[in-house]
């Protein structure tokens, strides 16, 4: 086995009182991952540089934590080379389906990326490759997705590179519009992301590949997406947060947050 079948994740679950202001409630939630996604983690299929870093991604408890089931319909958006599009595409089964998105920058940037998602689609009948500009995301999806993913990569949708012009901050907004329009009512939206220190905004991404928790919670909640919890999974006390997530220190184990959204019903 490579994942540990018991998992103690520590959340914050978020309500909305009357008056809109948001009651936090901190409780320990204690859950085992189903077999469709034990399976799915360990499939043997999966290629030695994906299982090499399940020990820092915990993919066992992001699938349980976002609650995901077979015969779900899910996003993952900004898939790079299908980490997690692989492991929905076993945790969902045959009866779902997984939309496997790259933005147009990422294809163009990183074309590997896309060979392996298109390989992946050819091998997976449960897999539809997807690329499309970042403030259109997931056009000709409404209303029909369970869950979309988005692992990673949201402060990417602020990077500034050389030869390759930035989104703009209306283009993330138009983004995140339209992951809630693509989701079903009820429908969850897991956004996990380097942690950057607290009043930062997007300012360090360019030098660390981080984003501040509250920066990105305060843009996808404008789209109309309410915070159903958060997990502490995957954060680190021992990240300063002011060095590049590829620094030799720290890559692969750095403070992220996990932040789990909810399309209101």
């Amino acid at each position: 086995m490579r994942i540990a079948i018991s998992i103690l994740a520590l959340a914050t679950l978020s309500a909305c009182s009357a008056a809109n202001e948001t009651e936090t409630v901190d409780m320990a939630l204690s859950s085992e991952p189903g077999e469709h996604i034990v399976s799915a983690v360990n499939d043997t299929a999966r290629p030695e540089s994906d299982t090499q870093r399940d020990a820092g991604r915990h993919p066992a408890e992001m699938l349980t934590f976002a609650g995901v089931q077979p015969g779900w319909r899910v996003a993952d958006i900004g898939a790079g080379g299908g980490y997690y599009s692989r492991i929905l595409s076993g945790a969902v089964g045959m009866d779902g389906l997984v939309v496997s998105e790259n933005m147009d920058w990422i294809v163009e940037r990183f074309p590997q990326a896309d060979a392996s998602i298109a390989a992946l689609s050819e091998e997976r009948d449960n897999v539809v490759r997807l690329v499309t500009p970042v403030n259109d995301i997931l056009a000709g999806y409404d209303n029909e997705l369970d869950a979309a993913f988005m692992m990673l990569i949201y402060h990417d949708q602020a990077w500034e590179q050389e030869g390759f012009p930035p989104p703009t901050r209306d283009d993330r907004l138009a983004m995140n519009q339209s992951v809630f329009d693509a989701l079903r009512p009820g429908g969850v939206f897991l956004v996990v992301d380097h942690r950057a220190e607290d009043g930062t905004g997007d300012t360090t991404v360019a030098d660390y590949h981080r984003i501040e928790e509250a920066f990105v919670r305060a843009e996808i909640e404008s789209a109309g997406f309410e915070l159903a919890a958060t997990s502490d999974t995957l954060s680190n006390p021992d990240d300063s947060r002011t060095i590049s997530v590829f620094d030799p220190s720290i890559r692969g184990n750095t403070d992220r947050f996990v932040l789990l959204f909810r399309k209101p019903l």
